[in-house]
């Protein structure tokens, strides 16, 4: 009986006696710091940023971040709760939570709650409540959802036709960064789960035709590719931004002007709180802070990853989960510093824990969480040996 039960594989779907006295190990408390810090530093560089915005806009100065601080708010609450969740009960939330994004989703399509901005229809406003972007939950619904079939090859198509869904949903939104970026974390999550390389890559093959037919059908979208690789032919149009983040990027130097001490963020680059406050940044803080921030990232991503590898063989589900959601923010990161140093055509992508934006803060610090569950889980496992 002894042996055995040395032998027993523990899939951490029930709480161990006696672990809440357990010490936290290092790797989950420094994650906890790494996310605090990108928190916080988030926060304070979206006041710095957008208190121009909001006075202009008649609202008071600290408008933007109370919004912002809101939505973190709810995602300490909902943290606290996930962080200490089985693995069982993740799982059990996987199709639910899926569906559930499905129906937003459906909402800001085809019904009057969809509200339209700057050419997209990715809003959905009900009554009083705050504007959502149904996509951003749309994210993290695919990625628990795959993750809930990992050890499982022959169903994994499952979620594969939920995610080809999404992708389509947020098509017609017109939304085609973020649809890009699903297909991305679908195509990672297969790889992830033991799918042949050559069969994702065949599938890749065959959905490379209506993307790009997507991403052509329309005039303005040829124009902003055509204007990225030729900048001269549109210096005041869609490549206006770009251009004034390398020059906001250039003033900053080393070390910047000073917090809060920018001059681009008055009315010369347009969204500057939103996709491109990390030139505010750099014009602040210079390139000693673009770097600090590029090493909270880099940690973030480590942790994340390494929590995955430690899952391995030990939880499927929260191996491929913790990979995920650290893969869907590590991507809209290096995304977002590739737009703003002209390195990719402008896509609407945010910057996670910096940019204006209270679902996307919301869906970045609620993956977070789930990687902190993960190190937890990890950490328990390791001591029980």
């Amino acid at each position: 009986m002894g042996s055995g039960y040395q032998n027993f594989d523990y899939q951490g779907s029930d709480p161990m006696p006696g672990s809440i006295e357990q010490p936290k190990s290092k790797s989950t408390v420094t994650f906890l710091i790494v996310t605090l810090l990108l928190t916080i530093f988030g926060l304070v560089q979206l006041y710095s940023a957008s208190y121009n915005e909001a006075l202009l806009n008649g609202v008071p100065h600290y408008y933007y971040v109370v919004r912002q601080l809101q939505f973190v708010g709810l995602a300490a609450i909902g943290s606290v709760i996930i962080v200490f969740l089985p693995s069982k009960v993740l799982k059990a939330f996987a199709w639910p939570l899926a569906l559930a994004a499905l129906a937003l989703l459906l909402l800001t399509v085809f019904t009057p709650y969809g509200q339209e901005k700057f050419g997209s229809r990715r809003w959905l406003q009900i009554g009083p409540l705050p504007a959502l972007q149904p996509s951003e939950f749309a994210k993290l619904a695919l990625i628990l959802l795959f993750a809930s079939y990992q050890g499982k090859p022959k169903n994994i198509l499952l979620p594969a036709a939920v995610a080809l869904l999404y992708a389509a949903l947020v098509f017609l939104q017109r939304d085609y960064s973020t649809m890009l970026l699903i297909v991305v974390i679908a195509f990672s999550m297969l790889l992830y789960s033991g799918v042949r390389l050559a069969k994702v890559v065949l599938l890749l093959l065959f959905l490379i035709p209506p993307l790009f037919a997507a991403l052509f059908s329309q005039a303005y979208r040829i124009r902003r590719v055509a204007s990225f690789f030729f900048p001269s032919l549109d210096p005041s149009g869609m490549n206006y931004q770009v251009n004034v983040s390398l020059k906001a990027i250039a003033k900053g130097r080393l070390f910047g002007a000073g917090l809060g001490k920018g001059t681009y963020k008055l009315g010369i680059l347009p969204e500057v709180h939103s996709d491109f406050i990390i030139a505010s940044v750099a014009e602040e803080l210079g390139f000693v802070g673009i770097l600090f921030i590029i090493l909270l990232f880099f940690l973030y991503a480590l942790l994340g990853y390494n929590g995955a590898k430690r899952m391995i063989g030990r939880d499927p589900l929260l191996s491929a989960l913790s990979y995920g959601v650290t893969t869907m923010v590590l991507s809209q990161a290096i995304l977002n510093l590739a737009v703003i140093t002209a390195l990719a055509p402008p896509t609407g992508i945010p910057m996670p824990f910096f940019s204006q934006g209270g679902t996307n803060m919301f869906v970045v610090l609620i993956a977070s969480a789930l990687i902190l569950n993960v190190l937890r889980h990890a950490n328990r496992k390791e001591e029980a040996r």
